[in-house]
């Protein structure tokens, strides 16, 4: 009995980041399968932050750096500025994920990014980056030159903008639950113990049926 978890996020918000630990956590041991989905905090061509602003710096020492260390998890606000598009990193998810290293791919862009302090829109880190995984550097360089997965990407993007509504990031979408922001683990165990509940139910009350002598 698979419960399905969808994650929406941006590789330039830290907070995304952040969640993945509780994350891993609250699922170890359970029968999930988590699909991370791309969403653009800023799209091109508006204007991305630049990590020197009021604004980005003001978050980082209020939020992110106090959360980060209570979390025990590295972090740091990258001095990328401003900071990168992700439409190219994330046309490079779909060949990850058409290749089986989906999850592993989104993990490893929000280190290079977060705690390596890579610029991840730049074709020759992302190359490199996804080569680090195991994808094909030849393949993927390509596939990002000819922009061969922009399609893909845009309709992820459609659906998460118009179809889940999704506003902001990290979203979690588990079974039939929707949760925003950063989660516990205990949090995020309750929810899909509780998906994994109702799914029982169902599949209960579907297997429960008259036939023509009984009932």
């Amino acid at each position: 009995m698979i419960i399905k978890i969808k994650v929406y996020s941006d590789y330039v918000c830290p907070f995304c980041f952040l969640a993945e630990k509780p994350l891993k956590e609250a699922i170890k041991g359970k029968d999930v399968e988590v699909e991370w989905m791309p969403f653009e905090l800023r799209p091109y061509p508006n204007e991305t932050l630049k990590p020197e602003g009021d604004y980005l710096q003001s978050t980082w020492k209020q939020s992110v750096y106090p959360l980060a260390e209570r979390m025990g998890i590295s972090i740091v606000l990258p001095s990328i500025s401003p900071q990168p598009y992700t439409h190219l990193a994330f046309e490079g998810y779909q060949y990850a994920k058409e290749k089986g290293k989906g999850n592993e791919y989104n993990d490893r862009m929000l280190r290079a990014f977060f705690q390596e302090e890579q610029d991840i829109g730049d074709i020759d880190v992302l190359t490199k980056v996804a080569g680090e995984i195991g994808l094909n550097e030849s393949e993927y360089r390509t596939a990002l030159e000819r922009r061969t997965y922009k399609e893909a990407h845009q309709k992820a993007l459609t659906h998460a903008y118009e179809e889940v509504n999704i506003t902001a990031v990290p979203t979690f979408v588990i079974g039939n639950t929707t949760i925003g922001g950063i989660r516990s683990k205990e949090t995020l165990e309750q929810v899909i113990n509780e998906e994994i509940q109702k799914k029982k139910a169902a599949i209960s009350i579907e297997g429960m049926s008259c036939d023509m002598d009984g009932c």
